[in-house]
C-alpha cells in the first residue's frame, strides 16, 4: 500500500464498499474484522465515506438496539466502486505477474 493511511487507502475503501454493497446489513465489528482494520479505524472509514456521499447509513426504526445500522451504496458510491475495482483488479493483475516472473526465475535458478 501507499503512504495513506490504511482506512483511508482506495483499497479499503473499495473492500468496505463491496461488502456494504453485497450485505447491507453488516456490522462495523464485521466490516472491522474482515477488513483487518480495528473497529475504531472503521468507524473513521465509514464516517469518511458517508462524508464523501459514497454511503448512507440508517438504523432499523423498529430495531430496539439503535446502534444497529444498515449501510446503502448511494448512486455515485456505486459508481466510484466500480472505479476502484478497475484499479484494483489491474494493479492485483500487476502484481500477479510480477510474482508469477519471481517464481519462474527461482525455479529456473533452483533447476539449473
Amino acid at each position: 500500500m501507499n503512504t495513506k493511511s490504511k482506512t483511508q487507502h482506495p483499497d479499503t475503501y473499495y473492500k468496505v464498499m463491496d461488502l456494504i454493497h453485497k450485505q447491507s446489513n453488516i456490522s462495523q465489528r464485521e466490516l472491522a474484522k474482515k477488513t483487518g482494520i480495528s473497529l475504531g479505524s472503521m468507524h473513521y472509514c465509514l464516517k469518511a465515506l458517508a462524508e464523501k456521499g459514497w454511503i448512507k447509513a440508517g438504523s432499523f426504526k423498529n430495531n430496539p438496539d439503535k446502534s444497529v445500522y444498515t449501510y446503502l451504496l448511494t448512486p455515485k458510491g456505486i459508481t466510484q466502486k466500480s472505479k476502484l475495482a478497475i484499479v484494483f483488479l489491474r494493479r492485483k493483475k500487476q502484481e500477479y505477474d510480477e510474482l508469477k516472473r519471481e517464481i519462474e526465475a527461482l525455479t529456473e535458478e533452483l533447476d539449473g
